[in-house]
């Protein structure tokens, strides 16, 4: 197979990318902007070749700071489906597989959930009037060994525990969110990106207390604190995610929840100076 990937230095295009090139599939063009190549100037590639498909994970994933500043949703996240779409009609790109957002699902709703409920109809959309095919996976709270610059929640809380922080939670003991390691999740997208005009939501289909999660990194650690505050703004307190579609195609969650946050803890552990490091060069 030979395809386009957007974001790919992020926590899911960097596994995904090594898995398809591993079994031989063949990029053809990676766009991510720590490269230098934002998806909002995706019209003024040019390629040649043909093309399975568009893989397109690039986007603005910080709920609390779209809700801050609206822009940041809308500018990356709702023109960059539309610049990705508008390339692929062009260049006759027949098949995106999308990642949308399981919060799509919520009655929540803020700037960034509106992006990625925009991004979903465009698809369709675009399917209909000009004969695209598509697949929509929506994650959950994706976790796993590697340097997210993203700032996910599992990520801040190691960080914080091993610098003796707060772990903070926003809301109380009861809160729960949808876990999913990596692993788990890559082996759901790549028998949801086998299928056509469907959507999928892909996480390990079962919650987990917040609170459960930081007081796990605190033992680990030996050391951090917790800090309850007042739920953010638009955002549910209780999550858990129907897998039943991609279930019934084989997909099967392996890793626990303390198995995946142990494997995760040990990788930042060992590798704390590199990441602090890479992170004070980005700020």
């Amino acid at each position: 197979m030979k395809f386009i990937m957007t974001g790919h230095k992020g926590l899911i295009g960097n596994f995904l990318l090594k898995y398809l090139e591993d079994r031989g599939d063949e990029a053809v063009l990676l766009i991510d902007k720590r490269e230098g190549k934002n998806v909002l100037n995706i019209e003024k590639i040019e390629f040649n070749g043909k093309i399975d498909m568009l893989i397109h994970l690039a986007s603005f994933c910080k709920i609390n700071k779209t809700i801050e500043n609206s822009e940041l949703a809308f500018d990356n996240n709702v023109l960059g489906i539309y610049k990705v779409m508008e390339f692929c009609k062009k260049n006759k790109i027949l098949k995106v597989v999308f990642t949308s957002s399981s919060r799509i699902l919520k009655e929540e709703k803020n700037p960034y959930t509106a992006s990625k409920i925009y991004g979903e109809e465009l698809i369709r959309a675009y399917s209909q009037c000009y004969g695209i095919d598509y697949v929509i996976v929506r994650p959950s709270t994706v976790y796993g060994p590697f340097n997210d610059l993203t700032e996910r929640l599992i990520d801040i809380f190691i960080l914080n525990a091993l610098q003796d922080k707060e772990l903070k939670i926003f809301g109380d003991k009861n809160k729960t969110l949808d876990f999913t390691y990596i692993d788990d999740f890559i082996e759901g997208f790549l028998i949801a990106m086998e299928q056509k005009n469907k959507e999928f939501e892909i996480s390990s289909g079962k919650s987990t207390s917040v609170d459960f999660i930081a007081d796990f990194i605190i033992r680990l650690a030996g050391k951090g604190r917790k800090g309850f505050y007042s739920p953010e703004i638009a955002q549910p307190q209780n999550v858990e995610i129907d897998i039943s579609a991609v279930k019934k195609l084989g997909y099967s969650p392996k890793v626990s929840v303390e198995e995946g946050v142990k494997k995760t803890f040990d990788w930042y552990k060992d590798n704390f100076e590199d990441i602090m490091r890479d992170r004070s060069h980005v700020k």
